[in-house]
């Protein structure tokens, strides 16, 4: 297996561009890389809840690996490609298709129609879909909220790893603090697990987080940078201002629906990424324009100048 490259700092869950008429738009992909690479993000996670992955058909998943690919070949820009799916043989075949691309790893999310009833079971499903990436680095990603599968993670981590060999980490996108604590110690803290939700990094770094994984990075990153090096630098009062104002942020566009809100502010940045596909709801022409005044009023644009 190649060396595992830790997720540290900033990675951007990446959005999938779409047309008008709800087709792939790959040709914006560029422009997504060049975005997150002109704010120093140094990875980025594609195909994920982001990149609305189960709304996605297996041949758009395999041709949206393959641009991001193509694009980030000779950059900056880690690419760490979503494999997850209800179906583990087209998990398998996204799995090698990116062991063949060169990806920096994989992550899986857990099956979730036909859910896992333990611990045991869960650890084959990434088995079986890890094997077809033998030579890959592989995170669990684990997001009960999504997925409804809601199993201990540090117990995951112990029965796992003697099936998995390719097992990295986790990407941790849990409330379960305590959990966290014990992933990031198990087995003498062997695992990269970065963490997942953008309003509670700071507590997550407090704890001991290197990496998060997260869609506001794609449009927010500097409000998170100041976070970083608040937190570094030991200036807790001003790393809590900024974390309040990605609290603020994000609570902002889940009032608009956070999938087609996150998107049309992209759309503001310069970066047109299309639609939500349903049932992921976009915005209306109004809403949009209600959007950016009430960004406007948070004072959103001068955090990001």
């Amino acid at each position: 297996m190649k060396k595992t490259i830790p997720l540290t700092g900033l990675v951007a869950a990446a959005h999938t561009p779409f047309k008008q008429d709800g087709a792939l738009n790959l040709a914006i992909v560029e422009q997504q890389a060049a975005h997150l690479l002109k704010n120093k993000i140094p990875t980025v996670f594609i195909g994920g809840s982001t990149g609305e992955s189960h709304s996605l058909a297996l041949a758009e998943r395999r041709q949206l690996a393959e641009r991001w690919s193509a694009v980030t070949r000779g950059t900056k820009l880690g690419l760490v490609v979503h494999v997850g799916s209800n179906c583990l043989a087209d998990a398998r075949e996204l799995a090698a298709q990116a062991e063949q691309f060169g990806a920096q790893a994989i992550a899986m999310l857990s099956p979730s129609y036909f859910k896992p009833r333990d611990l045991a079971t869960l650890a084959a499903c990434c088995a079986e879909v890890a094997s077809a990436a033998p030579e890959t680095p592989f995170y669990f990603y684990d997001i009960p909220s999504l997925t409804g599968t809601n199993f201990s993670m540090p117990d995951f981590l112990a029965q796992a790893a003697d099936k998995l060999p390719t097992l990295a980490g986790l990407k941790y996108t849990n409330s379960n603090l305590m959990d966290y604590q014990l992933c990031l110690r198990a087995a003498g803290g062997r695992f990269d697990v970065p963490y997942g939700c953008d309003e509670w990094m700071l507590a997550a770094f407090a704890l001991g987080a290197k990496g998060a994984v997260g869609s506001t990075y794609n449009f927010a990153a500097p409000i998170y940078q100041r976070l970083l090096a608040a937190f570094a630098a030991g200036d807790m009062e001003a790393t809590r201002a900024e974390q309040f104002r990605s609290v603020q942020l994000i609570r902002l566009l889940a009032g608009y629906g956070y999938m087609g809100a996150s998107k049309a502010l992209m759309a503001m940045l310069g970066v047109e990424l299309g639609p939500a596909r349903l049932p992921n709801a976009p915005l209306t022409p109004e809403q949009v324009k209600k959007l950016r005044a009430d960004l406007e009023q948070l004072g959103f644009f001068g955090w990001i100048a």
